[in-house]
């Protein structure tokens, strides 16, 4: 009766994830939907008070018995500062937060380490590189392009340069089967360097219109953001989304070694050739749209698995509603601080998350052997 047995064990591929993590941190699970419930609600109160702090005297219950088609009615000038100018920023910020908050926890899992971000590794510098070749190109060298894709060009070149990065990173980062932390980091700080070059010899060629554009860009914003810009990329980063069921179950199983997942029944190839696409793609579309953001990607996951642990299942929603809800208050922050002026949005997050980060690091140096 031994060997049926373990044949049955065998048939419950992920049996050992479960207890693994159980062991190490408890059975979190009723935690981990309170906090992503939690985190629901305040992704409805975040979109609701970016919508109306500023200028306009519109309150939270005017704007929602509006939409509700009750109560106050709105002024022309109001209704058009809440619907045309503050309520495409805060969804367009809440997309790109969830995006960059995700694609940090999907490379960390991948990785099977806590310093992968696709601003740290170079990825997000790659989507910048492909960005600004389609920004300074677009009316040259890549007008076929731009007219065979329309408004999708630009999220389909930072997608194009943030998947070259990716594949390009993780060659060089994994041997054997194993992928070096402190290869990755490095193999990320020379790619960026590269690709930081490619990109100051394009602004160099760049007209004095578009040095502007690219000059604010680059240091991130949500200012420019409109329904188009979101038309464009939210069909991209909502379908990365789509894999997120099927990927957090794996990334659970590849926490133990990739040699270990596969024996488990993880399909481990598939697995990585999704999460590098997912990753390139969201990442992509969210620097298109906004230029440079760093370190959600980073804080956001060590956060969250502070409070609810390792497991997947719940990791991925909670990172994506905590992101987007954290990157739509730092865009609060960016607008409100220096009124009448604006902040780029990439100084808050750099802000917070760079002390986050070194603390990170500290933490983590002995176990890295960094």
């Amino acid at each position: 009766m031994v060997l049926p047995q373990a044949m049955m064990e065998r048939r419950r591929p992920f049996s050992l994830v479960e207890i693994s993590a159980n062991r190490q941190t408890g059975d979190r699970t009723r935690l981990a939907l309170l906090v992503i419930a939690v985190l629901v609600v305040g992704s409805v109160f975040s979109m609701l008070f970016s919508v109306t702090t500023g200028a306009s005297d519109a309150s939270i219950l005017d704007v929602i018995g509006n939409m509700a088609g009750s109560g106050t009615a709105l002024s022309t000038r109001d209704r058009i500062i809440i619907f045309d100018i503050r309520l495409p920023r805060a969804i367009l910020g809440f997309l790109i937060g969830a995006s960059l908050a995700v694609s940090g926890t999907v490379m960390q899992g991948l990785f099977r380490n806590p310093l992968a971000d696709p601003g740290l590794v170079g990825v997000s510098s790659g989507a910048s590189l492909g960005a600004v070749i389609m920004i300074v190109l677009g009316g040259s060298l890549a007008a076929p392009l731009q007219a065979l894709l329309g408004i999708y060009a630009l999220p389909a070149a930072a997608f194009g340069g943030g998947l070259v990065t990716t594949l390009l990173l993780y060659r060089i980062a994994t041997r054997h089967g194993q992928t070096s932390v402190a290869t990755m980091l490095l193999a990320g700080i020379a790619l960026g360097a590269l690709t930081l070059a490619l990109t100051g010899l394009l602004i160099y060629m760049a007209n004095d219109q578009q040095l502007r554009d690219l000059t604010f860009w680059s240091m991130g914003s949500l200012a420019g953001a409109t329904w188009t810009k979101i038309a464009a990329a939210a069909p991209i980063i909502l379908l990365s989304f789509t894999a997120l069921p099927f990927m957090a179950r794996g990334l659970n199983a590849i926490t133990l070694g990739e040699a270990a997942a596969f024996h488990m029944g993880v399909p481990v190839q598939r697995l990585k050739n999704v999460a590098v696409v997912g990753v390139a793609a969201a990442t992509g579309a969210s620097v298109a749209a906004s230029g440079g953001i760093g370190f959600v990607g980073i804080v956001v996951p060590h956060i969250l698995r502070m409070a609810i642990g390792p497991d997947h299942r719940f990791l991925l929603p909670a990172a994506a509603l905590l992101g987007g809800s954290l990157l739509i208050f730092a865009d609060v922050l960016a607008r409100t601080l220096v009124a009448p002026a604006e902040l780029p949005i990439g100084i808050i997050t750099a802000a917070v998350g760079g002390p986050f980060f070194l603390w990170i690091l500290l933490r983590q140096r002995s176990r890295l052997a960094l």
